[in-house]
């Protein structure tokens, strides 16, 4: 076998054994929440970590899936390795980054690059669904500087926010047809983009998949990513295995795995983190 062909081959190849599909796949339940309280938080959140460290190679550090209770919510902190997004899913929330501080409505996120303060808290008498995702500069390596503050009572809210938002409104999204050489027409928009970003996590993205099209197989060398599904059913496909996915998983996807994904019937909607293997490298 020649060197080019050696080479194309173990690009191919997955980096180490895996665990079959269906078992990485990490499902929202929340009879698996633990409640707890961060970064100094008045009250109380519900968490289960839906995705870890060790689902990826590239440096992700988790993904949480959880609700904010009346009340609680995340402290002012820092991280000065990571980068974190704080996601609401519905009803409202009040972010805080450097110090500033707007209630936003979901679907909305926030991303607060290394060394910026942030905060979430959630004042009203209901939970709130809620994702924080979190990306290391270090693989493995975790930092926070808590600043002992709840952010309770903020009497000063700006109505325009003074950081970055990430709005996941489905009218924003745009028709594009034979999607990675999919079937038919999908709804996709990238939300966020790598200059957002001084870690590897280079976008997040936002994909509807209607009822008989779908997004056809393509891989990344460079790339890894996670689809969560935000709603809808579907079938997803990578490095050879089909699994049913819902509402509430998320799918990881590896350096090299093709992956597809179609829906069951209905619109299935995605939020698509992707994570590089070095900055700016993004196939």
């Amino acid at each position: 076998m020649n060197h080019a062909r050696l080479l194309i081959v173990l690009f191919a190849l997955p980096l180490f054994a895996r665990d079959p599909l269906a078992q990485r796949i990490g499902h929202t339940d929340p009879s698996k929440y633990t409640r707890s309280r961060s970064h100094g938080s008045a009250g109380d959140m519900a968490c289960e970590t839906l995705m870890p460290a060790t689902a990826m190679n590239v440096p992700l550090q988790f993904v949480h899936r959880c609700q904010i209770m009346p009340g609680g919510g995340v402290g002012h902190h820092f991280h000065n390795t990571c980068e974190e997004m704080f996601v609401v899913f519905d009803g409202e929330a009040e972010f805080t980054i450097d110090g500033r501080t707007s209630v936003l409505k979901g679907t909305v996120g926030a991303p607060t690059r290394m060394g910026h303060s942030h905060a979430i808290y959630n004042p009203s008498d209901k939970p709130v669904e809620f994702m924080n995702i979190n990306v290391s500069s270090i693989k493995g390596h975790y930092d926070a500087f808590n600043l002992e503050d709840a952010r309770l009572n903020v009497a000063q809210k700006d109505a325009i926010p003074t950081f970055m938002t990430m709005n996941l409104d489905k009218k924003l999204l745009r028709p594009t047809t034979g999607y990675h050489g999919g079937q038919g027409t999908v709804q996709y928009r990238r939300a966020l983009d790598q200059d957002v970003f001084l870690t590897n996590w280079s976008f997040i993205e936002h994909l509807l998949i209607p009822a008989g099209a779908s997004e056809g197989s393509n891989r990344h060398q460079f790339l890894e990513e996670i689809y969560f599904v935000l709603n809808g059913n579907g079938e997803a496909t990578v490095a050879g295995e089909t699994v049913p996915i819902h509402k509430g998983d998320a799918v990881p996807v590896l350096l090299n795995e093709p992956h597809s994904f179609k829906s069951s019937g209905g619109d299935l909607e995605f939020m698509i983190i992707g994570i590089t293997t070095k900055k700016g490298a993004l196939d």
